[in-house]
């Protein structure tokens, strides 16, 4: 278990010859997140990109267990996988369910709700990449307003917000839920070490670029992350308890603007168009700024180090 990108072990558990696109994100985020956690873990893996990327029975990419189910069970699945490892006494071993946007925020949100409503013991990671990629880049319920894939192309573009799943998700009172990108791994290893200290149902929520969903060139994947980040249109932050709001990050620095014309799934969209979306950023930001204010009776503190291309990209501290 780690505590910083600094200390992070160079044990690999993210086998090489996986099958994973060129520079995608949901294999860098699995690769970072158990470099995290270390091999006391049991993965629990639905119907996903990852599904692929783990490659063809019988080798998988994983140095841990990994349990494959169903699209919508992944909570489900993990809850009996807990119950299990208890009954027969087995050591000290995290159930983490790793699965997609489409696998979180639509189709396995019925057992996602449930087990959070349970407090049932468990990580679960969603890796966030706003389609569904693996079945050719239709939208979910995480896709962004105005963003095309090949269900809502540049003609009739997504007309609905993306889902705030993780403030669904808080407002079950889960101890922790979190959200964080591949572009920040100091954010995500200690996000990630904080949720294994804490007993009951934890979610991370981790932005995962698709290079050709989001219809950018797979060197970019990194720096698109960032100005998600920095532009506010991904900020992060940590509710704890469903009540306690922290944000990682001092205020938005980039127009979104620049975010946007770094994919290609909006290069359809005008400037009318860019500033609603710009419109929706501030205000989802105030919200946020207003219950850590609650939280903490002050403003946020983070590392201005985003945008950082030298080795330590988006360096963030927590509050305090």
């Amino acid at each position: 278990m780690n505590t910083g990108w600094s200390e992070l072990s160079r044990e690999e558990y993210l086998h090489p010859g996986h099958v994973a696109c060129q520079g995608c994100g949901a294999a860098l985020a699995m690769r970072l997140v158990l470099k995290a956690t270390g091999d006391r873990v049991m993965v629990v893996l639905p119907a996903a990109c990852w599904t692929i990327i783990d490659g063809s029975f019988p080798t998988h990419a994983l140095r841990v267990p990994l349990l494959h189910t169903a699209f919508e069970t992944a909570a489900a699945a993990a809850t009996g996988l807990r119950a299990g490892l208890d009954a027969v006494g087995a050591p000290p071993t995290t159930v983490m369910a790793w699965a997609g946007d489409g696998g979180t925020f639509d189709i396995g949100f019925q057992a996602i709700s449930s087990a959070a409503e349970r407090d049932e013991d468990m990580i679960y990671v969603c890796y966030d990449n706003e389609a569904y990629m693996n079945t050719g880049i239709q939208r979910s319920s995480a896709t962004p307003w105005g963003a095309w894939t090949a269900t809502t192309p540049a003609a009739r573009p997504q007309d609905r917000p993306k889902k705030d799943i993780v403030g669904i998700l808080a407002a079950h009172r889960i101890p922790y839920a979190a959200t964080t990108t591949v572009a920040h791994p100091d954010d995500l290893v200690r996000k990630v070490t904080r949720a294994l200290g804490v007993r009951g149902f934890r979610f991370l929520h981790l932005l995962a670029p698709c290079p050709p969903g989001w219809k950018v060139d797979s060197s970019l994947v990194i720096k698109a992350a960032r100005l998600a980040v920095a532009s506010g249109v991904f900020p992060l932050y940590e509710v704890e308890d469903g009540v306690r709001l922290t944000l990682n990050m001092s205020a938005p620095t980039v127009p979104v603007a620049e975010y946007l014309s770094l994919q290609g799934r909006f290069a359809h969209l005008t400037e009318e168009q860019a500033a609603h979306i710009q419109s929706m950023v501030d205000a989802r930001w105030v919200d946020l700024e207003d219950w850590h204010l609650r939280t903490h009776g002050g403003p946020p503190i983070g590392i201005p180090s985003a945008l950082d291309g030298h080795g330590r990209p988006g360096d963030v501290v927590p509050h305090g």
